[in-house]
């Protein structure tokens, strides 16, 4: 749609079951954590994973942009091509508007394409919502975990054969 002129390459959407939705308005509190969120991960990933702010990733129906995306580096750099969910450990929604969305239609669509770990920064809380055990392509796609964090916790994230612990005491204000 972009090529065709239809959409601009700016334009505040992204593609989600196959529908072109608008994305929810960002405001300070939102991209304070969503960079916060980053930083902290990044500091934590071993050699062969990056972390992606706002950039799409495709799956079999969708093309999110999530707000924080885990993914193995490629040696492209994804310069032909998004992550799949193959190169995937991690998305992150930062939700204040968009709390809704993120826990119904953004959790479907990652548990649908088998993203391994899926978290939602809720910022009205504070807490971070922790999805894992995807369902993979059923008729509800979910996820068979779901774990409550607060700042005090400190939550694994699986990277290949190797597994690191983040501290939500600098993301959650």
């Amino acid at each position: 749609m972009i090529a065709a002129g239809v959409l601009g390459e700016d334009d505040p959407v992204e593609l989600l079951e196959g529908w072109i939705k608008f994305k929810m308005p960002r405001n300070p509190a939102h991209d304070g954590t969503v960079e916060m969120v980053a930083f902290v991960i990044e500091q934590l990933l071993p050699t062969g994973w990056h972390v992606r702010r706002h950039t799409a990733n495709t799956t079999d129906d969708s093309e999110p942009e999530p707000d924080v995306a885990v993914v193995a580096v490629d040696s492209a750099c994804y310069f032909d091509r998004h992550p799949a969910p193959r190169d995937i450990a991690l998305i992150v929604e930062v939700a204040d508007t968009s709390l809704g969305r993120d826990r119904d239609e953004k959790l479907r669509v990652y548990a649908r394409a088998l993203i391994p770990a899926y978290w939602i920064v809720n910022l009205a809380k504070p807490q971070v919502e922790i999805y894992t055990l995807p369902s993979g392509p059923e008729m509800q796609p979910s996820y068979g975990r779901k774990e409550i964090a607060g700042r005090t916790d400190g939550v694994p994230l699986m990277l290949g054969d190797t597994t690191i612990s983040v501290p939500l005491r600098q993301m959650l204000r």
